[in-house]
């Protein structure tokens, strides 16, 4: 396997420092670490990109996220391994992410499932991260990056 290009973030001049900004804001925002990496992860799976997916699992296994969970995410609905929390921030992601699957794309009960689990700072931190995986997804998918799992996450 071969990427069609170096990462555009790592191309265009300050594009990496700007993205890492938003994420260190995001991450300072009030959502528990272990419910973002599983928004990511879910969030990546539904993308296809395979550097996000493989990232966001070995990110979350290092901050102490069980397998059980890690292998369960894209069937989060169907298992007992996720609190009401994670729960809520996994379906907004999903709608997030599939912004065009419905003629109202996050429905009103979805984000106040959400809104009742996070307060305002919380809400914005996980809507802008979730934005921001699906930015990585999409510049890794159309540039084809490959999963390193030598890297150091």
């Amino acid at each position: 396997m071969n990427s069609r290009m170096k990462n555009p973030a790592m191309v265009v001049p300050d594009a990496m420092a700007a993205l890492q900004a938003l994420g260190a804001a995001a991450h300072k925002g009030g959502v528990p670490k272990k419910t973002l990496e599983l928004v990511h992860l879910r969030a990546s799976q539904i993308n296809g990109c395979g550097v996000c997916v493989d990232m966001h699992a070995r990110m979350a296994r290092k901050s102490g996220e069980t397998e059980d969970r890690l292998f369960a995410v894209a069937a989060w609905r169907d298992v007992p391994y996720f609190t009401d929390a994670e729960r809520a921030a996994l379906a907004l992601t999903e709608c997030v992410t599939r912004l065009s699957d419905k003629s109202d794309a996050v429905p009103d009960e979805v984000w106040n499932e959400a809104a009742r689990h996070f307060d305002e700072q919380a809400m914005g931190a996980l809507v802008m991260s979730i934005g921001l995986v699906n930015l990585w997804n999409r510049l890794n998918a159309a540039t084809r990056q490959v999963a390193n799992p030598h890297a150091r996450w």
